[in-house]
């Protein structure tokens, strides 16, 4: 099983030589996880129709158009939510805030035991959404965007892995675990077509490239 860890590794080098000792090993098989995305060859399928179109500018852009956590049930907001799916054993206190749990992270291959080490990850990020389409949507429906709790768009991950990843798409970043590229990548198209949000060049080269090795 993958070494516990009660605090967050402080420098990220350390996490990702972590991970490639931990990509060896199964993640628990109790895990629960984001919403299962389209197939491989569903999302081959679906890159072989898609045109590239060069990506656009972040002019305008805040994360403040994409609000978020939204509320879902009495207390609950959408990370505490996502928290709770991806989590194991998962005790929330009466303000919903998870107290106690455990949490495979799979982009990484790193066990925590502590919510604050973890971020939800927007498979697709806020700022590419924006540059792919999502600037010319209203409020409303980038907040629904931002919220997603029906496709493979949120999952809970190691805090500096999620913030080393940034807005990149995945021409320019992959998770480090590769035993999770084939999931990402059909993740990444599922949300993408259900959106209808454009892709660049490079990002549609590197999907092909990683689902045709799934």
């Amino acid at each position: 099983m993958p070494t516990v860890y009660a605090r967050r590794i402080g420098v990220f080098a350390s996490a990702v030589a972590l991970a490639s000792l931990t990509s060896l090993v199964n993640a628990p098989t109790a895990q629960a996880a984001p919403p299962t995305p389209i197939s491989a060859a569903a999302a081959r399928s679906y890159l072989a129709t898609v045109t590239p179109r060069a990506e656009g500018s972040t002019s305008g852009y805040s994360r403040d158009l994409f609000p978020h956590w939204s509320t879902i049930s009495g207390a609950c907001n959408t990370r505490e939510t996502v928290l709770k799916r991806d989590g194991v054993s998962v005790v929330q206190d009466s303000a919903c805030a998870a107290v106690s749990g455990s949490w495979y992270s799979e982009y990484d291959g790193a066990t925590w035991t502590a919510a604050s080490d973890l971020d939800i990850d927007h498979v697709v990020p806020l700022a590419e959404a924006w540059r792919s389409g999502a600037n010319s949507w209203t409020t409303s429906k980038r907040q629904q965007f931002a919220n997603d709790l029906t496709r493979p768009q949120l999952i809970a991950v190691t805090d500096n892995v999620n913030q080393a990843k940034g807005d990149l798409d995945p021409g320019k970043w992959m998770p480090p675990r590769t035993a999770y590229r084939c999931t990402y990548a059909r993740m990444w198209v599922h949300v993408k077509q259900y959106w209808g949000l454009s892709m660049d060049s490079g990002e549609k080269t590197a999907l092909v490239n990683s689902l045709n090795g799934c």
